[in-house]
């Protein structure tokens, strides 16, 4: 006798998918760095394999990471939850303290140990989440006490926004708190509670945004793009015309121009201005299908999860990975003002890569459980027609 087991079989079937979409996307990244990295490394480092020798990596590394957690049992990790999110604070607090922390862009963001350097925010990216699924799924009945339920998780986001704003990564720190939020609002949070943080939320941000210069130019060079061309606005004008230049079918990997001196950070934040240059409109529509995909998949696993803490856990990771690569298309297509927000998969940065393997790794962890059998939906066929 033969037994299928008919939800397991599609629940692998939809793993092995989630498996060769990160495998695709790691893959078609890597070589898009390749060729938007290259000259600009030669001219700067001397060695045109700068960049992807460093990204291969750490791309090694977030694929084993990646192995770990996608097979790691998530009760376990639950247990190790608190610890994670006292090394990412303390983490946090290094980048600010001087000798240990590394100034670039004006912003303190790195911890530097050798040269090897590290990004703490981009731990947080995964961390609170994880924090906020384990929390939240624990005070599930008590999500309409605001002294309870409500003001330990915000407490905790809070605190990450403040030791994230005080970087000077303003856009990191507001991207965790939308994310935080979408969080709350899957675990069933009151909405009077969303109404009361948007009222604080809004002046705040105005607030902060308008205490810095640079976000100022950022903004006022976004509402008008003639005001300075070729200054605040000249990375997002450049990137644009890079965008529109490239046609239906793109120039051809390695043959695009406009990555060689006209768009600063090319292989990092505006690395899909190269991407489409040299795909053209066919690349856009391979892009924006794989993360289709992508997340597609990842909601089907939050769907499909068994607990409240999977259900969360992997809906705001699927949430922040799709959300981070639209951000950032936006911005290098002159739809939103200039962040610091990297694209998934693609940007240099090793940090950026690790954590959305990480990420996606717990995705894929809970995709694999929810493929596990759990009811009485099978299948017997038998070698004996009449038996």
């Amino acid at each position: 006798m033969y037994q299928f087991d008919v939800e397991r079989t599609q629940g692998q079937k939809t793993v092995h998918l989630f498996y060769f979409c990160v495998i695709l996307m790691l893959g078609t990244g890597l070589v898009t760095l390749y060729s938007a990295s290259y000259s600009f490394a030669a001219r700067f480092f001397r060695d045109g394999n700068y960049f992807i020798v460093r990204q291969l990596l750490f791309a090694a590394v977030g694929v084993v990471l990646f192995i770990i957690f996608s097979k790691v049992n998530l009760e376990v990790l639950r247990k190790c939850i608190l610890p994670l999110v006292i090394i990412a604070a303390f983490l946090c607090v290094l980048t600010l303290v001087p000798g240990i922390g590394v100034e670039r862009y004006g912003a303190s963001r790195w911890i530097e140990v050798g040269s090897v350097s590290y990004q703490p925010s981009e731990m947080v990216k995964f961390v609170l989440p994880l924090y906020l699924a384990h929390l939240l799924d624990k005070k599930s009945d008590y999500l309409d006490n605001f002294a309870s339920g409500v003001l330990p998780p915000v407490l905790v986001t809070g605190l990450f926004f403040g030791l994230i704003y005080m970087q000077n990564n303003f856009s990191t720190a507001v991207f965790l708190v939308f994310n935080a939020m979408i969080i709350f609002f899957i675990a069933g949070m009151r909405f009077r509670y969303f109404f009361a943080a948007i009222a604080m939320i809004i002046p705040i941000s105005a607030l902060l945004v308008f205490t810095k210069e640079h976000r100022v130019r950022r903004l006022v060079s976004f509402l008008r793009p003639e005001w300075d061309p070729m200054g605040a606005g000249f990375q997002v004008n450049a990137s644009r015309d890079a965008v529109i230049s490239s046609g239906f079918w793109g120039k051809g990997i390695g043959e695009g121009t406009r990555k060689v001196a006209s768009i600063p950070e090319i292989h990092s934040d505006f690395i899909f201005s190269a991407y489409v240059e040299e795909t053209g409109f066919i690349g856009i529509l391979l892009f924006f299908a794989l993360f289709i995909v992508f997340a597609v998949l990842g909601y089907k696993a939050a769907l499909n999860s068994k607990t409240i803490f999977k259900r969360l856990l992997a809906a705001s990771l699927t949430t922040m990975i799709v959300a981070q690569a639209l951000l950032n298309t936006a911005v290098v297509s002159g739809a939103l003002p200039a962040t610091g927000i990297p694209l998934p998969f693609f940007s240099a940065g090793g940090s950026s890569l690790a954590t959305t393997l990480v990420c996606a790794g717990l995705i894929a962890n809970v995709a694999r459980d929810g493929s596990a059998p759990y009811s009485s939906n099978v299948i017997y066929v038998s070698e004996d027609e009449n038996e």
